[in-house]
């Protein structure tokens, strides 16, 4: 009898082989030895059918006939994928084949690609089947997963969850894109003068993103800009000058004033010019120290990526799109040089941190970080790492973060530059939790003149630490003080006097928000629409996003092909067409909750809760065919032509003004 192990790639298949020293022949579509077998998918061999599958009537887009919700859904092979899942059917049921080791990717789509084959081959369930559940693809590694292999039905949740977001994106994606294209279609084609209506295409993530971006750029062509005007004074300590900041504090004559912005400025000129005539009335021109202080503060390593950072840091760095950065690092991946991209999870286990030296190791051969690598072994600077914040087991669903594995380093220099660069942002990022946290020294002065207070701070690196290598910038090329004027400055006690050189008004207006570029809204995906920049509160409000690390690259991909955004590839900013805003405009008429990121991610909310086991199968289905339902129902029975064509009057000029095309694309 023989074992059978399927993979997801054919690329895959041969590192198995040569990783289980499986002298095998290739054959058409698999390779065989003398006790195994190898095969493997060409990513899914098997999908869900259309709705005319079930009656050819269902293939003419009728409102009679929706909702579509089948009892029992049907899945048939791919056309350009048949021969090769003939292929591995035929294997799967070859009567000496008794284990079955699925290889394919370690996480829920991965699950799904091996289940579909597995159902529709009609597998006997008396054939033992494992799963090989692996973090990379080098040879320890892949030696481990298959020998620590565990039963495939341990992985039911999984699976009965992965199912779920296929019929989920289904059922929304077939009802709602044909309700609202049979309902308002037509309205959106005839104000784009096009001859054939329009195809409204809408789905559960797709279009909670579109409308992320879409009120964005509203919230950006609705600012109107406020100007203010800060009040600065500049002091002189021992022969420098120092300039401080005017704040209305509570004392002060214009606390809580009218005739502020915020508290550190004033709304009309006049009224900072008047203040200045009142602080410099009289002949005593000095100012009194309140307070003087000095104090280190400390910026310990970020966490580790996960691949909506490292897809952040690639936009901002490289200007890569999310899908050239997974596309990049899935193929480190698959080269044996990092761990398994697809992770939300930005620490790494306890197992891993015990063993974690080797992966240090391995970087001694990569010149950039050979030094600081054999510094760390040297030190040992690794032990006790499980008792930091780098390790949690508890913030792990599949996989760890991304991290080099140390090994084919040498292979490094045969890869296209942007590749080398992508795998030195994860060493980097890799290494830095080994190193010291970057120390600062902060001195901050405060001083009242006629009891309103100014104050000053300055922040000076004092120890680079882990930004020696971090290389994702953090030192400043110039410091704001020396280390003179630092000493000058803590020296000063309260009820000192210093000499004012001058007041002045410094000028300002509030600006818009910022359009997301690729990477910020992957990052605004992750953390259920909330651009946060801090990445400390990132992970705080962690776990309830918008589609997976899998996914999100394809869906911004996907808008672009639907012509709903445009992406500027030199900057990667991302705006919405006129298309995509007329979707949105009809999305939020008829079926606005699909433009709510909270609810949005709670629908992945529970789809986790299936892999946990806490949700039963039929209880989310149950919801999701409510949801279905009514939702189409409402369109059905609502009518909103006259107020959408209201709403595109609104925001047609702006294109028009602007020289973009309804597409997207720029104007010459």
């Amino acid at each position: 009898m023989k074992s059978l192990f399927i993979t997801e790639k054919p690329s895959v298949a041969r590192e198995f082989a040569a990783a289980l020293q499986i002298n095998a022949k290739s054959r058409d579509g698999y390779m065989e030895g003398e006790k195994a077998v190898i095969t493997w998918c060409v990513g899914h061999l098997v999908t869900m059918s259309y709705p005319d599958e079930y009656d050819p009537a269902l293939k003419r887009w009728d409102l009679e006939t929706i909702p579509f919700i089948p009892e029992t859904f049907k899945y048939e092979v791919i056309p350009g994928v048949k021969k090769q899942y003939n292929i591995v059917a035929s294997l799967l049921n070859r009567e000496d084949i008794d284990t079955i080791y699925v290889c394919t990717d370690s996480g829920r789509e991965g699950e799904y690609i091996y289940r579909l084959v597995d159902q529709e081959a009609h597998v006997s369930s008396q054939k033992k089947k494992k799963r090989v559940w692996i973090d990379s693809q080098t040879k320890e590694e892949v030696i481990r997963g298959v020998k620590e292999a565990k039963d495939l039905s341990e992985y039911d949740n999984l699976a009965s969850a992965a199912y779920l977001r296929a019929k989920e994106d289904y059922l929304m994606g077939i009802n709602f894109s044909r309700v609202l294209t049979l309902k308002y279609g037509w309205t959106i084609a005839n104000y784009l003068n096009q001859k054939r209506s329009v195809v409204v295409a809408v789905g559960r993530v797709m279009t909670c993103v579109l409308g992320m971006i879409v009120k964005r750029e509203r919230e950006i062509r609705n600012f109107v800009p406020t100007p203010f005007y800060r009040i600065l004074g500049h002091f002189d300590c021992s022969g420098f000058e120092v300039e401080a900041e005017w704040k209305a504090a509570e004392g002060s004559k214009y606390w809580k004033s009218p005739k502020l912005y915020k508290e550190n400025g004033f709304l009309e000129k006049k009224d900072a010019k008047d203040f200045i005539n009142y602080l410099e009335e009289g002949t005593d021109r000095e100012t009194v120290v309140e307070s003087s202080s000095r104090k280190k503060e400390k910026k310990n390593p970020p966490l580790l990526y996960n691949l909506a950072e490292l897809q952040n840091q690639c936009s901002k760095m490289f200007k890569l799109s999310p899908d050239e950065t997974l596309k990049i690092v899935q193929d480190l991946y698959e080269k044996k040089m990092v761990t398994y991209p697809r992770t939300d999870a930005r620490v790494l286990s306890t197992a891993v941190s015990r063993e974690i030296y080797k992966n240090i190791k391995g970087l001694m051969s990569y010149g950039p970080l050979s030094e600081a690598a054999s510094g760390i072994l040297e030190e040992k600077k690794y032990q006790g790492l499980a008792k930091t914040k780098y390790v949690d087991d508890k913030k792990i669903t599949d996989h760890y973060a991304i991290i080099p594995t140390g090994q084919a380093v040498g292979s490094l220099a045969g890869l296209p530059v942007t590749a080398q660069k992508v795998y030195d942002v994860i060493a980097r990022r890799f290494l830095s939790i080994f190193m010291p946290p970057a120390v600062y020294t902060k001195i901050r002065l405060e001083t009242r003149t006629k009891g309103e207070s100014f104050t000053a701070t300055f922040k000076v690196l004092s120890d680079p630490g882990y930004l020696k290598i971090a290389g994702t910038g953090g030192q400043k090329k110039e410091e704001p003080l020396t280390k003179e004027q630092m000493d000058a400055i803590a020296s000063l006690r309260k009820g000192m006097k210093l000499p004012v050189n001058d007041y002045k008004i410094k000028d300002g207006t509030t600006t818009p928000p910022k359009r997301y570029n690729s990477g910020s809204l992957i990052l605004a995906m992750e953390n259920a629409g909330q651009l946060i920049e801090d990445e400390d509160l990132r992970e705080q409000i962690k776990g309830s996003g918008i589609g997976t690390s899998a996914t999100r690259a394809e869906i911004i991909k996907k808008l672009i092909t639907n012509q709903y955004i445009a992406l500027n590839k030199k900057t990667q900013i991302v705006t919405p067409t006129l298309t995509g805003e007329m979707i949105v405009n009809v999305v939020n008429a008829s079926i606005s909750s699909l433009l709510n990121p909270t609810l949005t991610a709670s629908w992945e909310k529970g789809l986790t809760y299936v892999a946990e086991g806490t949700v039963s199968e039929n209880e989310y289905m149950q919801k999701l065919d409510q949801f279905v339902a009514q939702k189409t129902n409402n369109v059905k029975q609502t009518n909103f032509q006259y107020e959408l064509r209201r709403s595109f009057d609104q925001i047609a000029p702006f294109y028009q003004k602007s020289g973009r095309k309804k597409n997207g694309k720029e104007k010459k």
